[in-house]
């Protein structure tokens, strides 16, 4: 049986619906069928689960910090009442263009995080809806891994058939994959 270790999370289009204008306050933010409950069964198997998101909304000044916190507060309850538990919840603030180290497909945002659980990165599961998710895990050695929610599909296309990239319809599909992986070496 493999010890399962770090597990990241993309935010939104993987745990909660995405929106076009951004998830901008707690009662915007709406968990996506399933994933909750992904979370739950990723955390009875062993796993330590940990979000990274690219939140430019908080520099395009659409919310604050406060707020920001707040919508983390409702997701680590929701995670907790299913269940689960979310280590640690990392983020980037900076708009697209502005050169920071964070933002993915920059890696700053999965060291970070690796960083403050003294886990390793090296064949981690980073499950992300977006390209940029998959290309910041393939940087630092991860395990990329895209679900078909929030904007998969479009991903999908743009990373090509031939991508190499293990894909999922959704989080829960994936979190079983994941622990039947366990269970099974």
């Amino acid at each position: 049986m493999t010890t399962p270790g770090l597990v990241v999370l993309d935010r939104d289009g993987v745990i909660n619906r995405d929106r076009m204008d951004f998830v901008r306050s707690p009662e915007q933010w709406v968990p996506l069928p399933g994933s909750l409950e992904a979370i739950a069964l990723l955390t009875r198997a062993g796993y330590t689960v940990a979000v990274a998101s690219n939140q430019s909304g908080l520099g395009r000044g659409l919310f604050d910090r406060d707020t920001l916190e707040a919508i983390h507060r409702k997701m680590l309850g929701a995670v907790a009442a299913a269940g689960g538990r979310i280590e640690t919840v990392a983020f980037c603030p900076h708009l697209p263009g502005e050169g920071c180290g964070c933002r993915k497909p920059e890696p700053g945002l999965l060291r970070m995080v690796a960083g403050e659980l003294g886990l390793s990165l090296e064949g981690a599961p980073c499950i992300g809806d977006s390209e940029r998710d998959i290309l910041a895990a393939r940087s630092v050695g991860a395990r990329p891994i895209l679900v078909l929610t929030g904007n998969g599909m479009t991903a999908r296309i743009a990373l090509g058939e031939n991508a190499g990239v293990e894909v999922f319809a959704d989080l829960h599909t994936a979190a079983e994959a994941l622990v039947r992986e366990t269970q099974s070496s």
